[in-house]
């Protein structure tokens, strides 16, 4: 039985990709580093800018047109916006589709350990918190689910958070999730977040 260089290279790659997901299990955490000096008095939810692109699809689309206007748009009360219906304005947006929005603020972790994150997002993201990246698409895509990453979170606290996000068309959702490692992440509350 002769074995073609087509299967040769479909068991490659299968033994790459296991290679691949097993180095991934045995990473380290990324060490996320605090806020320093902590903040007082921060105000609840995080603070967003908007821009209204004509057209948005990828992240590099989204940088660009934050160069441009900008707007200032209501506080978020947080990360957990489920998927809007057809026409809903997203986030605190005046707008439901083709909206790019850059957002700022802290959040808050009430206990040092490792941690799992990830985010549902509709349409592309790039997450920073602590210095770390731990979310990211740069697509559209419907509301579905980033790939998890472990963070170490050296002490309890707030955290920096930078996101950018965008929206192309029809329905949006932005959500961000955190558990300890190990077990499955939950919803982050609004009050885990201030600006």
């Amino acid at each position: 039985m002769s074995i073609t260089s087509a299967a040769l290279r479909s068991v490659a790659l299968a033994a790459a990709c296991v290679a691949g997901l097993s180095a991934m299990a045995f990473a380290a955490p990324l060490k996320l580093t605090p806020a320093d000096p902590q903040p007082s008095g921060l105000k609840p939810g995080l603070s967003v800018r908007y821009a209204y692109p004509s057209d948005v699809k990828s992240l590099g689309a989204a940088r660009n047109a934050l160069k441009y206007r900008v707007e200032q748009g209501a506080p978020l009360t947080g990360l957990d916006y489920r998927d809007t219906e057809l026409g809903q304005n997203v986030l605190t947006a005046k707008r439901a589709e083709r909206v790019v929005a850059d957002i700022r603020g802290y959040v808050r972790f009430d206990a040092p350990g490792v941690y799992t994150i990830d985010f549902l997002t509709n349409d592309g993201l790039h997450a920073v918190v602590g210095g770390q990246v731990v979310g990211e698409f740069d697509g559209r895509q419907p509301c579905e689910e980033t790939f998890a990453v472990e963070v170490e979170v050296p002490k309890a606290g707030w955290y920096p958070l930078k996101a950018l996000w965008f929206q192309r068309t029809n329905t949006a959702c932005l959500h961000m999730r955190a558990g300890p490692a190990g077990k499955r992440p939950k919803w982050m509350p609004d009050a885990a977040f201030g600006h």
